[in-house]
């Protein structure tokens, strides 16, 4: 809008073969893209019409609106560049009575 990006999207892989060259760009093996991803190579051997997304930025027209040169007022749970919300200071250490009370186990290696 402008000359500014309010939302973005993209035509979604439908393809088998294109799949498979993408998860070989990733470093995946054959067998780990077939271990994490079986069902969905599964899928594209039956066809998958081609498909795509929008999504605009509500935040974004939210600053173009107010007249911001910027969005960072308008979003609703910023991460800071190393992923925490500076807010709630999340993600966080959870307390092993938490845990318990939820009946969580984790199993961390």
């Amino acid at each position: 809008m402008n000359g500014t990006e309010v939302g973005g999207g993209s035509i979604r892989i439908h393809d088998r073969t294109l799949q498979n060259k993408m998860f070989h760009t990733l470093g995946f093996t054959d067998e780990s893209a077939a271990a994490q991803f079986g069902f969905l190579m599964d899928a594209f051997t039956y066809g998958a019409p081609p498909h795509a997304g929008l999504a605009f930025g509500f935040d974004r027209l939210c600053s173009i609106f107010a007249g911001a040169d910027s969005i960072r007022d308008f979003i609703a749970f910023p991460k800071n560049n190393a992923g925490r919300d500076v807010m709630s200071q999340s993600p966080a250490p959870i307390a092993p009575e938490q845990l318990e009370e939820l009946q969580i186990k984790l199993d961390v290696k």
